[in-house]
């Protein structure tokens, strides 16, 4: 009796060995894939055999009941995260669990460039391959009602910056952590601003730093750019800036601006009406947010942009006339 448990115990026990080692060697073995890579989605609240199956659909040669025992068993089945993954040919059915335990998921990036407009951002993430187009029926408002947003107008409100996601993500993720980046931004340099400028909130900045945004070509002219501005704003001047009023044209700009578009009244046009603009006209950099709170010092209250992205800054209209002259000799320029 006791020679037949113990020869039970011990089949059991060899069996057990056995089918460790069965698995051992199955966790180490390279898998095919159909085309040498694959890319497969583990939903949110997916289970492990969900995600084997996933993986077998993805043309990923595992057996999914297998690939689930060998999670299971090693105590990380109930660890796997959701995303996106892409492998390739060789990969192990152990480096498989590996990388569902750790979410090493497959990542791609969408630029979101400093001086685009809010319809720009918007075909930028909707036409993106690696990301759901989950903003494409919704309304400017809908959208920004779904990121929590209180201002009716999107224009501005993003920041511009490379954004790293999971593929397969939905375009409103990425908005969201835009505007969550520009309430950062913005915050952060309004506590630290200048004493004493014209600018009552941090949305008069955000205004202002749009418009030094599409005004500078040269880096090192961008405080001073925003200088003339801020001198316009304290005297009550007309701030003059032909983005603002090719803003406001919309669809109509035809690459051209004329004297009678300037004379055309709109919200943004800065030439018939004094002060700022309602809103932004594209979105600042974190340079231009800067320049726009700590503008260089000085009295200067025009410039003219010329043709090689440099601006020439003047203090009184007879020398802003003569630096346009010289400007408009060397392939033109814009007067402010």
């Amino acid at each position: 009796m006791k020679k037949a448990v113990f020869r039970a115990v011990l089949a059991i026990f060899l069996a057990a060995v056995a089918l460790i080692w069965v698995g051992w060697w199955y966790s180490r073995q390279p898998l095919k894939v159909a085309r040498g890579a694959a890319e497969f989605t583990v939903p949110r609240g997916a289970g492990m055999r969900q995600a084997a199956d996933a993986i077998a659909r993805a043309g990923v040669r595992v057996y999914p009941p297998l690939l689930t025992w060998l999670a299971r068993f090693s105590g990380r089945a109930r660890q796997v995260k959701a995303g996106s993954y892409e492998v390739k040919a060789g990969i192990t059915p152990w480096q498989l669990v590996r990388k569902l335990e750790t979410g090493d998921v497959s990542q791609s990036a969408v630029l979101l460039v400093e001086g685009w407009t809010f319809r720009q951002v918007r075909a930028a993430l909707e036409n993106h391959p690696d990301l759901q187009p989950d903003t494409a029926n919704l309304s400017d408002a809908e959208l920004l009602a779904r990121i929590g947003v209180g201002e009716k107008h999107p224009e501005g409100l993003f920041f511009p910056d490379t954004y790293m996601f999971d593929k397969k993500s939905g375009a409103l993720s990425i908005l969201t952590r835009a505007y969550r980046a520009m309430e950062a931004q913005i915050d952060g340099e309004w506590k630290n601003k200048d004493a004493n400028l014209p600018l009552k909130t941090p949305y008069e900045a955000l205004i202002l730093a749009s418009i030094v945004e599409k005004e500078t070509g040269r880096a090192q002219d961008r405080t001073r750019i925003a200088n003339v501005f801020i001198n316009r704003l304290r005297v009550g001047w007309p701030l003059q800036t032909d983005p603002t009023v090719i803003y406001g044209m919309g669809e109509k700009f035809d690459g051209n601006l004329r004297r009678r578009d300037l004379q055309t009244d709109t919200p943004w046009n800065t030439y018939t009406r004094n002060g700022l603009p309602p809103t932004p006209i594209a979105m600042p950099g974190r340079e231009s947010l800067r320049a726009t709170l700590h503008p260089e010092g000085g009295d200067m209250m025009y410039f003219v942009a010329c043709g090689n992205g440099s601006s020439e800054f003047s203090r009184t209209l007879n020398e802003h006339n003569k630096a346009v002259d010289r400007c408009q000799r060397n392939k033109g320029g814009a007067r402010k």
